[in-house]
């Protein structure tokens, strides 16, 4: 819907471009300029005031940034979607598209190495089953062989003392990680801390446990301890949250000598450490917090991206000693997972080929990125073989949301920096694109190349 639409502008405001992003804001607010209302062009708007068009601008851009604005190259700014709608824009993107027409690179996709015969064969052994497996309630002793398998798939990970009693299976690492903020979080309002650019589920279970998120200030090598332990202080924040190993979205890597730096951090200030490990398909680089902060350090990880992600299998690991809480909201929530699934589990971990297929995913998805790399590889890209997705800092003429609509009308579908970062968070001009193995590598080549194509000729400006 287009507007001829001319701003109230509030008086007593230092700056004629605050002025107006204000007037903007309110009338989105009272629903004057309704969701999908084309703003007018910056040199209408601005004659209409008798101001400059540097200064409508700049309003306009910072209302881009803050997501209250949409600008679509070659058709205006738009006011965008309501924030409450993020969620489930996240959802109509996972949902399967691999037409040349649409290529969707939001969230990794695994080829099949084997794993799916690996599968099959297991579900067919559980079918198999006594009747009376079928009927029974399970009990905790039930799950041990599943457990103990879990401990054995594990052997190669830096995870200090590990034994079965210590693992609790869950609904995928997204459930693992509500756990986890279950058995540490009190009180009527806590607070947790994330890395201010972070896995959006961490917020996502914060806020249904009614939990404050504060963004820490973060650099190359992750969450900086003089800005962890400043806002501990002020917050009395009960929990850090981090994914060290391989940092969503950036692909960095925390170091140990920083990993020991933080851990000092949260023993000043009395916090546990929620550590997500869900991301990694390659070897582990450094110790995991569980294995440097003993008793206050959480270990979350599952096999969406090593193995396969339908069966929805994730593990949470508890500290020595804390292993009863976890279980505790396990057993409350949802009586744990179905036994035959965790036989299921215990079956495709115990087999000698399982470590195996993981290593030949790794492999294929690495020949991915190489391709990718190999187009885009001229602009700020971040990437690591064991990675399944690439970071990229946009160049200057492209905002990351306008980025990512262009990217949409030419058929592939990525991810914004906005959407990694805390709603009242200001987030870089960068995309997170992953690995689609469920399309052919020269698809996925293709995809490349229409990205590199707008890379390569940004529009002269955003607002129009």
């Amino acid at each position: 819907m287009n507007t001829i639409w001319v701003p109230k502008l509030p008086e007593g405001m230092s700056s004629k471009y605050k002025a107006v992003a204000q007037a903007i804001r309110n009338a989105v607010a009272t629903g004057e300029l309704p969701q999908g209302t084309k703003l007018p062009p910056v040199r209408d708007l601005s004659w209409r005031l008798e101001m400059t068009p540097g200064t409508v601008a700049r309003a306009y851009t910072i209302l881009t940034d803050e997501g209250l604005l949409q600008a679509e190259v070659g058709r205006g700014t738009f006011v965008a979607a309501p924030k409450t709608q993020v969620l489930d824009d996240v959802w109509s993107r996972l949902k399967p598209d691999d037409s040349a027409a649409m290529i969707n690179l939001f969230s990794p996709r695994l080829p099949d190495m084997g794993q799916v015969a690996l599968m099959r064969a297991a579900f067919a052994k559980v079918a198999k089953a006594e009747p009376l497996e079928f009927l029974n309630y399970p009990i905790r002793e039930d799950y041990k062989p599943a457990r103990q398998a879990v401990v054995d798939w594990m052997s190669d990970v830096l995870i200090g003392p590990l034994a079965e009693q210590h693992v609790v299976f869950a609904h995928g690492g997204q459930s693992a990680i509500s756990l986890v903020m279950q058995a540490v979080l009190t009180g009527p309002k806590p607070v947790i801390m994330v890395e201010d650019l972070c896995y959006p589920g961490f917020r996502r279970a914060a806020e249904t446990l009614r939990a404050d998120v504060v963004a820490v200030p973060m650099d190359e090598h992750g969450p900086i301890p003089a800005e962890v332990e400043r806002i501990a202080r002020n917050t009395g924040a009960q929990l850090l949250c981090l994914t060290p190993e391989v940092q969503n979205p950036t692909g960095g890597f925390c170091p140990l000598a920083r990993r020991e730096a933080l851990v000092a951090v949260a023993k000043r200030c009395d916090f546990d450490i929620l550590e997500d490990d869900c991301y990694r398909i390659g070897t582990m680089q450094a110790p995991t917090f569980r294995s440097l902060y003993k008793g206050r350090a959480w270990y979350v990880t599952s096999i969406s991206k090593s193995l396969t992600p339908s069966l929805r299998i994730g593990f949470a690991i508890a500290p020595e000693g804390r292993a009863s809480d976890l279980r505790r909201y396990a057993e409350y929530g949802f009586f744990g997972i179905a036994r035959p699934l965790a036989e299921v589990t215990r079956l495709i971990l115990a087999d000698p080929a399982a470590k195996q297929i993981a290593d030949a995913v790794r492999k294929q998805i690495g020949a991915y990125l190489k391709v990718g790399i190999n187009e885009l590889g001229g602009y700020d890209v971040v990437w690591r073989s064991e990675v399944p997705f690439l970071w990229m800092r946009l160049p200057d003429g492209w905002r990351a949301e306008a980025f990512v609509r262009a990217a949409e009308r030419e058929g592939v579908q990525i991810r914004s920096a906005d959407e990694f970062a805390l709603r009242d968070g200001r987030a870089p001009h960068a995309v997170r694109i992953s690995v689609n193995a469920h399309i052919s590598i020269d698809l996925w080549g293709e995809a490349m190349v229409r990205l590199r194509k707008l890379l390569d000729n940004p529009p002269e400006t955003i607002a129009v």
